[in-house]
């Protein structure tokens, strides 16, 4: 019952289809997180008659042939690169990313990982990390006793004391750059690392060789179309 395998590849691509929706819309509120799509390609085809093969004795050909199709495979799960809606909070270390570029986070075992999610944090000991804990580089570290923070477009970080006038600067942030940022490897909390598709990240402040710009106090949401998505749930199950 060769209808029946067909049927049932459809039927495997459709829930994977409607497995990516759901986790779309599950990261509805997820700051810096980007739509994913499933993409499918099909299957081989049994050929019957060859297109161009030799039907009677007297050199004729067929035009077309007849091609039998197998089915369907999952292709890919791609990551959508769109810019995310800003959310003003006003908190100091809440940044967005306007443009290209990613931050780049130092993980426990020293490995180098990449995101977008600008909510960050203060340690106990003052230096900068993500929700998880984990060292944003340059690893800038604020005073315990500074009364206020500002992070300008070219992510140069300032900090403000009340025995001064002027402020200090305490570092500056950098943002990193794939050719191909659909390789990038998600690993879950908001987190990508490079991969061999993703190319090796090249670094640059931001505002120079086409790199984004920082905006404080404006973390990216996440840039789930809901209407969209419910959509594409609707025609999956159908398709299923």
């Amino acid at each position: 019952m060769k209808a029946l395998h067909i049927a049932a590849s459809g039927m495997s691509a459709q829930q994977l289809r409607v497995d990516t929706i759901a986790n779309n819309l599950a990261n509805m509120s997820t700051t810096g997180y980007n739509a994913r799509r499933a993409e499918f390609a099909d299957l081989h085809y049994q050929q019957f008659a060859r297109a161009g093969a030799i039907s009677a004795s007297d050199g004729s050909m067929l035009p077309t042939g007849v091609q039998v199709g197998l089915g369907v495979r999952p292709a890919a799960v791609s990551m959508h690169i769109q810019q995310g809606p800003s959310a003003m909070t006003g908190g100091d270390l809440d940044i967005a990313i306007e443009g290209r570029g990613y931050l780049e986070i130092t993980l426990p075992d020293g490995r180098a990982a990449y995101t977008r999610d600008g909510a960050l944090h203060r340690s106990g000991d003052g230096l900068i990390v993500t929700s998880d804990g984990f060292e944003v580089v340059p690893g800038l570290t604020i005073p315990t006793e500074a009364r206020a923070i500002t992070i300008n477009a070219s992510g140069e970080v300032w900090a403000y004391f009340r025995d001064r006038v002027q402020p200090e600067r305490m570092g500056q942030f950098a943002l990193a750059g794939f050719t191909n940022e659909k390789g990038l490897e998600a690993i879950g909390s908001n987190l990508f690392v490079e991969t061999e598709a993703s190319g090796p990240a090249f670094v640059g402040d931001p505002g120079t060789d086409g790199m984004g710009t920082l905006r404080q106090g404006y973390p990216e949401e996440s840039s789930v179309d809901a209407v969209r998505e419910v959509t594409e749930m609707i025609k999956a199950q159908r398709g299923y």
